[in-house]
């Protein structure tokens, strides 16, 4: 087993890219997941263990897994999908073909992929479009609804955002199981303390002043002015060993935001990137004070790096300033988006950090973003990378 691999979801599979401890020769392979789209994954360092979530209409939702570096996978699906439908409408033309349709699946109607993956505590979750929460207490074989997000009296407000109603984060406190966070677009951060059984909506901004800019995508939205950040979270992380606090980190559509209280209160650390706009943010395995993200021109103006320039921005201390890391990225003519989950980092010493684009390319840095250098390129469009580190 490869002692880093790097797990990447695309629309037409998962790929693995592996090296040894050095991480500097890189080894692909795939695509595995029968060529699902694969919004996310996840992976266990004790087991090696790999999770693969996604689908679409035509597939279906579900979770992919594999207990052998990738060698064989099995699915665990959670709705049928439109293939299914037409193999059970036209059996002898699907015969032609050697396609037969998977068994009827316990949420079909509800949900038609996965978005999101993580495994806390030996429970595995599953975030889903439409939003909607899943766990697991078997590996994955076999899944139930949390009932006490879906309950949620905010619901029937919760509205889409470009890619629909889908619940794309799932955070958790290693320390205690019962507290977890989720991210919804476009209805906000939620958090149980519970275990599940009821959820606070978290979405207030802190008293401190708000950065300025010239983006509209800063701007509060005007239903909820100067009170509330973006409804429209694209991703946010839980800082390590933060003091016994819950020091959360978040890229929104509309800037970048830190809560010191597990979300009860937001400040925005926008101030000194060039947009407010872009989708991932990734932060240190072992230093909550530093953080990355990969700002994106804005969300009308071709969601591509700022003046064509490939930058990941590194901040040191909490967001309060930030440093352009370019060495070794295309700094011209640059014009690949990187999606919401397409950034993560690994636990070695120093940090690596990863991410991925629409254009096929992993860009890896073994040296906390001093340096980057290209892993793997024209592979399909880059959905999730995620990073399984085995000691």
């Amino acid at each position: 087993m490869d002692a880093v691999t790097v797990i990447v979801g695309t629309t037409k599979g998962v790929f693995l890219i592996g090296a040894d401890g050095a991480r500097r020769d890189w080894r692909l392979r795939g695509p595995f997941c029968d060529g699902w789209p694969i919004n996310h994954a996840a992976g266990d360092p004790e087991t090696g263990t790999i999770w693969a979530g996604g689908g679409s209409d035509w597939n279906g939702a579900g979770i992919w897994r594999s207990t052998d570096g990738g060698a064989d996978w099995t699915l665990s699906q959670l709705s049928n999908g439109e293939f299914d439908a037409w193999i059970a409408a036209n059996p002898e033309e699907a015969a032609q073909f050697g396609a037969t349709a998977a068994p009827p699946a316990p949420f079909t109607g509800q949900v038609s992929a996965v978005w999101s993956l993580a495994r806390r505590d030996g429970r595995l979750y599953a975030g889903t479009k439409p939003a909607t929460l899943f766990a697991s207490d078997d590996d994955g074989e076999s899944w139930t609804l949390v009932q006490g997000l879906s309950d949620h009296p905010s619901r029937p407000e919760w509205e889409p955002g470009g890619a629909g109603l889908v619940l794309h984060s799932i955070v958790s406190d290693p320390a205690d199981p019962a507290k977890l966070w989720v991210g919804i677009s476009a209805a906000g951060v939620f958090a149980t303390e519970d275990g599940g059984q009821s959820w606070d909506r978290r979405n207030r901004r802190s008293n401190a002043d708000a950065a300025a800019h010239a983006h509209p995508a800063a701007r509060p939205h005007p239903a909820h002015d100067e009170v509330e950040v973006g409804y429209c979270v694209h991703n946010f992380v839980r800082a390590p060993e933060a003091g016994g606090g819950d020091l959360l980190y978040q890229q929104n559509h509309h800037g970048v935001f830190r809560s010191s209280d597990g979300g009860r209160s937001w400040d925005e650390i926008t101030a000194g990137l060039p947009s407010a706009f872009g989708f991932p943010i990734a932060v240190h395995p072992r230093d909550p004070d530093t953080i990355w993200v990969l700002p994106l021109n804005g969300d009308t103006a071709g969601r591509y790096p700022p003046d064509a320039s490939a930058a990941v921005w590194r901040s040191r201390d909490r967001g309060e300033s930030w440093q352009a890391q370019r060495d070794g990225l295309p700094v011209r003519d640059c014009f690949f988006t990187v999606l919401r989950q397409a950034m993560a980092t690994d636990r070695a010493e120093p940090a690596g950090v990863y991410f991925g684009t629409n254009s096929g390319s992993v860009f890896a840095s073994p040296d906390e973003g001093e340096s980057w250098v290209e892993i793997a390129r024209h592979l399909p469009t880059i959905l999730c990378v995620e990073v399984l580190h085995r000691a």
